[in-house]
């Protein structure tokens, strides 16, 4: 089943009084359950595409289908509920609420779907135990470590059990014991879910864990290697 299609795809962003393209006619398809990143160095596309799947910026030219969902074609409101329902985002900077718990955090999404409180409880509490915080649900960001931070990230992002979860430089802040624990959680989640994971990166800890490396070059595909089928 095809998560993920680009034909074609193409962005420009204004520069001066000209223009710059971002991505260059990018065509790639991701199956449910993959486990694959696109990865190259600053300035290679890799965060633009990455923004275009996750319905957060739209085409130049070309289409982006996720989910069945045309990305260009969507308005505000329909962009916001495929975000809100489908996908789970990860981000480099944790982007946790520092004043709010663990629990609060995490339940964060579910709000969004109106779910009944019992239904709530037992969906962040499963998302807890994944990441193995269970421990820690009354603890607020700061009282945290990185590693702890970004386990309470990955919660939040699996805790509605997303069908695509997209993760922009995921241990670009950790050193590398939390970085291979976090990955290893992700790799199980991805296994025992199917969840489809689709990280930007351009660290070789990240890299090596992948199944499916797609390098990106000036905006351009330079390579898609399969390391390890699903």
């Amino acid at each position: 089943m095809e998560i993920i299609k680009t034909t074609n795809l193409t962005k420009r962003f204004p520069m001066g009084k000209g223009e710059f393209t971002a991505l260059k006619g990018i065509n790639l398809t991701f199956s449910k359950g993959e486990f694959a990143g696109l990865i190259g160095p600053s300035g290679s596309g890799k965060t633009t595409l990455l923004n275009i799947l996750g319905s957060l910026d739209v085409p130049s030219d070309g289409e982006a289908l996720v989910l069945g969902n045309s990305i260009g074609k969507l308005n505000a409101k329909q962009a916001a509920k495929l975000r809100k329902e489908s996908l789970g985002f990860i981000f480099q900077s944790y982007n946790l609420l520092q004043v709010h718990t663990v629990y609060e955090n995490v339940e964060f999404p579910l709000l969004l779907l109106h779910l009944q409180a019992s239904e709530r409880k037992k969906m962040v509490m499963d998302a807890l135990e994944w990441v193995g915080l269970t421990d820690k649900v009354k603890s607020k960001p700061p009282q945290l470590s990185g590693g702890e931070c970004q386990r309470v990230a990955i919660a939040r992002a699996m805790v509605k059990r997303p069908s695509l979860v997209l993760a922009d430089e995921p241990t670009a802040n950790l050193d590398a014991t939390n970085s291979h624990n976090i990955l290893k959680t992700m790799e199980t989640l991805n296994r025992e879910l199917n969840t489809t994971f689709l990280f930007a990166t351009h660290d070789d800890k990240v890299i090596n864990y992948l199944h499916r490396k797609v390098f990106l070059l000036d905006g351009k595909v330079d390579k898609d290697e399969i390391v390890k089928s699903n």
